[in-house]
């Protein structure tokens, strides 16, 4: 039996600014209201497109939501440093690090909706696509730190700590959103003095 397809929303650019209009209209929603709060009728509501709009992009709002996290995240991660080492940069591990963390926290005061809808759903025991893709970013990202950590490691110290690397980038992931969320609550200091207490711990990490 044939599934019946709601009518296109438009098509070419017209079609593409439809579905970001949906997607911005549900992070609104999803950062004022969570999971729960976010509606198929007030997304509708808020983007002025009909719901057969919405569902000719997104099969349901767990799938909406997944978007939102993914065209959110896709945008940040365009903006922000690499974390590849250049063969020729011979800057030590403290200089490169302070250089990438000086501009990477640079977009954490415009709360990235992938962030804040990403640590929402964290804290929420439902397997939602949303959270799921969230954590798969996040695991890239740790696995990207790491390789650059262990760039700069030497033979030995490879073989005599092989999670030492996986577990820096583990500190500098949980520690950037210490500082994501104390933005939120207008609680974030100098970025400068959370960025020396990063490099050194570091330091002292792979110095012990």
């Amino acid at each position: 039996m044939s599934t019946v397809q709601p009518p296109s929303p438009g098509s070419g650019d017209d079609r593409e600014m439809s579905r970001v209009r949906i997607i911005k209209a549900a992070a609104e929603i999803a950062a004022e209201q969570g999971f729960e709060g976010t509606t198929i009728s007030k997304v509708t509501k808020r983007s002025g497109l009909p719901a057969s709009s919405v569902y000719w992009f997104f099969r349901d709002k767990d799938h909406l939501l997944a978007e939102v996290v993914r065209h959110s995240f896709e945008q940040w991660i365009a903006a922000e440093p690499r974390w590849e080492r250049d063969p020729r940069d011979e800057r030590s591990l403290a200089e490169g690090l302070r250089a990438i963390l000086s501009r990477s926290t640079r977009g954490l005061p415009g709360a990235p909706d992938f962030l804040r809808i990403g640590h929402m759903l964290l804290l929420e025991s439902r397997e939602a696509e949303a959270r799921q893709y969230f954590l798969a970013t996040r695991d890239a990202v740790a696995s990207s730190i790491a390789a650059w950590f262990t760039s700069y490691f030497s033979t030995e110290l490879r073989a005599r700590r092989p999670e030492l690397a996986m577990d820096l980038a583990r500190i500098v992931i949980a520690s950037t959103d210490g500082l994501f969320l104390a933005h939120q609550i207008d609680e974030a200091g100098d970025p400068d003095d959370f960025i020396t207490i990063i490099v050194a711990i570091v330091e002292q990490a792979v110095a012990g």
